[in-house]
């Protein structure tokens, strides 16, 4: 069985369901295929709290943030949910890009201001702080499933067909403006009928994959790319002593002396009715999507808790949940937006892709009519670890 459509995107995450929205939005005939049902825990895009961090001194990625906001503002004014919380965000820590980051933000108006330990242990007392903290208020907290399914509801408000339990197999580029996307789901002719498992093509004039920890897979024989490291992180949420206690996201920076045990920065936030989330950042152990066990790995756990025991002092380190997603990095962890042909790829956003969801999708969009992403971003761009 096969069908016709302008343009397939697949991946229902944040990142794809975004692109559908601006798709849709600009009249092109969508359809995002997802292979997980609605509100899944496989992937990247689930659970009900990010940092919407704006301490970034690239010009790409500033200007990024200021549109970003914007579209926000405008997704939850189409949907009526409410999606990102203005908490603002505290960074400490031995990092010594802060002086360039608070240029560059106060040069762009968003507002950046340096706090002594003194300071900001007092408007936070559930933090212990080292050094003198970057603080922006405007950045905050956005709620992640409600994110995905507002983008999801917005993109078919305007027409998008938004499919689950639709798993892509292969992708295979026919011509210029003719892509064979073939995909299984199961069906069932009655409620109370047993399903069956169907394949299905769909020709699509252009694709879009955002598939995340799937994209090699998915791009194999399609396109050449930057290599997508994927591992399995694994945060926790700390329960809070004193439910009074403000608390904003935070991110820390480890320096010399005492950090021995530290696997890498800190990111944390607090997520209402599930405690303050904290977690290491992208070193968790390689995984295969298909194979994860979605159990914390001891000896970082068992390190995640003594942080919190030693820098959170509002939480208590011995009533933790440890939870897990996995990640999606490229070794110089910037993003990869581009197109091959009739394929647009979005690519290796984990760690600090999800703030920018909204215009990531409108960048996909711009692709998908032949306008180009910046050339940070290529498919061909000279990727290194640190770079």
């Amino acid at each position: 069985m096969s069908e016709r459509a302008d343009v397939v995107v697949i991946g229902g995450g944040a990142i794809g369901s975004a692109a559908a929205w601006h798709l849709a939005e600009r009249g092109r005939g969508v359809v995002l295929l997802e292979r997980f049902t609605p509100g899944h825990k496989n992937g990247a895009s689930h659970g009900s709290s990010r940092n919407f961090n704006q301490a970034y001194s690239d010009p790409h990625y500033v200007a990024m943030l200021r549109e970003s906001l914007t579209l926000w503002r405008q997704l939850e004014a189409e949907t009526g949910q409410s999606l990102l919380e203005t908490t603002g965000i505290a960074n400490h820590g031995v990092n010594p890009a802060f002086d360039a980051v608070h240029e560059a933000l106060n040069s762009a108006g968003i507002p950046a201001e340096f706090l002594s330990t003194v300071e900001a242990g007092r408007r936070w007392p559930g933090i212990r702080f080292d050094t003198r903290v970057l603080f922006t208020p405007e950045s905050g907290r956005l709620n992640a499933d409600r994110s995905v399914a507002a983008l999801q509801a917005a993109a078919a408000s305007r027409g998008a067909d938004v499919r689950h339990g639709v798993r892509v197999t292969g992708v295979r580029v026919l011509g210029d403006d003719e892509v064979a996307v073939t995909f299984s789901g199961t069906t069932a002719t009655s409620p109370t009928s047993s399903s069956s498992t169907t394949t299905s093509t769909v020709i699509a004039r252009r694709v879009v994959v955002t598939a995340g920890a799937w994209t090699e897979s998915l791009l194999a024989g399609v396109s050449r790319h930057p290599r997508l490291v994927v591992t399995q992180e694994q945060p926790a949420h700390f329960a809070v002593r004193d439910g009074s206690v403000e608390w904003p996201g935070f991110n820390h920076t480890p320096g010399s002396g005492g950090y021995d045990y530290w696997y890498s920065s800190v990111y944390g936030m607090f997520t209402p009715g599930e405690g303050v989330k904290a977690g290491w950042h992208g070193v968790g152990p390689v995984v295969h999507p298909d194979e994860r066990d979605f159990a914390a790995e001891p000896e970082q756990l068992a390190a995640l808790r003594r942080y919190a025991s030693e820098w959170l002092p509002g939480v208590d380190a011995d009533r933790l949940t440890p939870i897990s997603c996995t990640y999606t990095t490229t070794p110089d962890s910037n993003f990869v937006i581009d197109a091959v042909g009739p394929v647009t790829v979005g690519a290796g956003f984990s760690g600090h892709g999800f703030k920018f969801t909204p215009v990531v999708g409108r960048m996909l969009a711009d692709l998908v009519a032949g306008v180009p992403a910046p050339a940070l971003f290529s498919l061909a761009a000279a990727r290194r670890a640190g770079g």
